[in-house]
């Protein structure tokens, strides 16, 4: 039965809604879903890019504007979503991290940040699209954690303390759920991205890009399947 849903999961067409889908992982899955014709809706805080990328794309993949750390513009937007449809795959990708620092080093506005954006963040888009896939007792929710949620380095603390409760929060999410749904934490691996390069500088540019990793995510999220449930990813 796993098997019979991985393969109807990167066959059949899908409705997907992701977060943070303007720039970096979250724009290379929406790219590479599009492609092979799975119906995209995203949303990202910065009026620019979305804007650039309803100009490119239209309603084919339309784009909003959203504050994931703002309930009331989740809320909205998630209503606005759902009268079009209930997803079968939601992605919470939407995060930030912050420079190398020591944890006594680090900012209160800096550790507030981390964490509104990367767990309650989270919890707005998990709070207003679930109980719709619930209803329906179906639908893969997938919450974007990090190598960093499962492990530690020096100098990234508030990013390791944001991702450790996201694989918290996912696998008590998925002890809630009914039977035929799936909420996974995935750890997508080191990519050479914006956030990456915060860290690291130019050493991040030893790792592949986003659109040479969404070559490999792409299936890899499509594949999830009920039988995923609370089970730890790594693409």
């Amino acid at each position: 039965m796993v098997l019979k849903g991985k393969a109807e999961g990167l066959t059949k067409s899908r409705r997907i809604v992701i977060s943070g889908a303007t720039r970096g992982l979250g724009l290379a899955l929406a790219q590479g879903f599009k492609a092979l014709g799975h119906e995209v809706r995203g949303c990202g805080s910065r009026t620019d890019l979305v804007a650039e990328w309803n100009e490119q794309y239209g309603t084919e993949m339309p784009f909003s504007v959203v504050d994931v750390t703002k309930d009331a513009q989740v809320a909205e937007w998630a209503e606005r979503e759902l009268a079009l449809g209930v997803p079968d795959l939601l992605i919470a990708n939407a995060a930030v991290i912050h420079a190398a620092q020591p944890l006594w080093e680090i900012p209160e506005d800096v550790w507030k940040k981390v964490m509104e954006v990367n767990v309650l963040g989270v919890v707005n888009m998990l709070r207003h699209f679930v109980p719709a896939m619930v209803k329906q007792e179906r639908g893969v929710i997938a919450t974007l954690s990090s190598g960093w949620g499962r492990s530690t380095s020096p100098g990234v603390s508030a990013y390791c303390a944001s991702k450790y409760a996201i694989e918290g929060l996912t696998a008590a999410l998925a002890q809630e759920l009914p039977v035929g749904m799936a909420a996974v934490p995935v750890n997508p691996g080191v990519i050479a991205t914006d956030m990456l390069r915060e860290v690291w500088g130019a050493e991040a540019d030893v790792y592949p890009d986003a659109g040479t990793w969404a070559r490999q995510a792409v299936p890899f999220f499509l594949g999830l399947c009920p039988g995923d449930n609370g089970r730890q990813k790594t693409v």
